[in-house]
């Protein structure tokens, strides 16, 4: 006898949505989540089309701002690209996770406020510290404690000077402060510095998001003064947040699946923030997940199935991020926009 069908470790938006998924195929769901309240997070905040979409099969619509679509921007110039078909939306964290908080307490979703530290796989499914379940679903993000007990992360490279350089060459963080000015544009814009981009979301009619996303040591107030037209619109904007930071962005795991354990969101491996759809590619892991229960290797086909294109993608746009073809990365995009376009369709799907 276990004490609940499913246990979801981590109760952000991605654990919230898969609570909820199990819900309503008729499981009961329990969702281990230490921290109390409305829970923020360092964050671009922008939700894709595909986002949105699976938001509203969870009968979901949080307030925001319209995203009608994409602006890469630097110095020289921009080029632009408005989603076909529905736009996507902006929506503040806090906006998202109490949304999510209500309808999962609306359909049954029982909340335990405490961490897990002794997770074991049992005849009967999991134990985690004395909570046992059929079934866990570990959404607890890019620092996964489950990911971690379970040796679900690879082995470590040799602590040698230049393993460590390499490592560090590798590793990006994120940094989000909001300012209280009214949008001037209805699209995302992403501002490419010397070594770091700037994301700006529309979140409300009287704020924006502002996300860095850089190297180990990224500045944001220093990235933003290296970008004369955002600093130009920032100019008297008073800061509506504190700075938050994540990273490093990069994670991965062995596998997503272990008996009755699948890792889902951020916890089954991440590439980067840089394209900013990991709500959508988490939310899709989240349905696939709980649709796989009974099935590891359904799971693992599932997980590669929505996430391929984000994968191959981002570690492609990281990786000319990182070269010295960073600088042309934007007139090219002008010089190809059928190409740039056809990206951010994959992307925003």
């Amino acid at each position: 006898m276990t004490d609940t069908d499913v246990l979801v470790v981590g109760g952000g938006p991605v654990g919230l949505a898969a609570a909820v998924e199990a819900r309503r195929r008729g499981l009961d769901v329990v969702v281990l989540e230490a921290r109390d309240g409305t829970v923020d997070k360092a964050c671009g905040e922008g939700l894709m089309p595909g986002a949105l979409r699976l938001l509203r099969a969870w009968d979901l619509d949080p307030a925001g701002h319209v995203l009608a679509g994409i602006s890469y921007r630097t110095a020289s110039g921009h080029v632009d690209h408005a989603f076909r078909g529905t736009p996507g939306r902006g929506v503040r964290r806090t906006v998202l996770h109490d949304a999510l908080r209500a309808l999962a307490a609306d359909v049954g979703v029982v909340v335990v406020p405490r961490r897990a530290h002794d997770v074991r796989i049992t005849p009967a499914g999991v134990d985690v510290d004395g909570l046992t379940a059929r079934h866990l679903l570990a959404c607890d993000g890019l620092h996964s404690t489950v990911r971690r007990r379970l040796g679900l992360e690879p082995a470590s490279e040799p602590p040698t000077e230049r393993a460590r350089e390499r490592v560090a060459g590798r590793r990006r963080y994120g940094l989000r402060r909001h300012y209280r000015v009214a949008p001037w544009s209805d699209l995302v814009e992403v501002h490419w510095a010397p070594h770091a981009e700037a994301y700006v979301t529309p979140v409300a009619d009287d704020l924006v998001g502002v996300a860095v996303l850089g190297p180990r040591g990224t500045d944001l107030d220093a990235t933003l003064a290296a970008l004369p037209e955002l600093a130009d619109r920032l100019a008297g904007a008073a800061p509506a947040s504190t700075v938050r930071g994540a990273g490093p962005l990069r994670q991965r795991a062995t596998r997503r699946a272990l008996g009755p354990v699948r890792l889902v969101g951020d916890a089954s491996g991440y590439v980067d923030a840089l394209t900013g759809e990991g709500l959508r590619v988490g939310f899709a892991q989240a349905r696939a997940a709980v649709a796989t229960l009974d099935d590891p290797a359904a799971y693992e086909r599932a997980w590669r199935a929505a996430t391929r294109e984000y994968r191959v993608l981002t570690t492609g746009l990281v990786a000319w991020a990182r070269s010295p073809l960073r600088p042309v990365l934007v007139p090219a995009a002008r010089h190809l926009p059928a190409l740039f376009g056809g990206v951010v369709e994959r992307l925003a799907r």
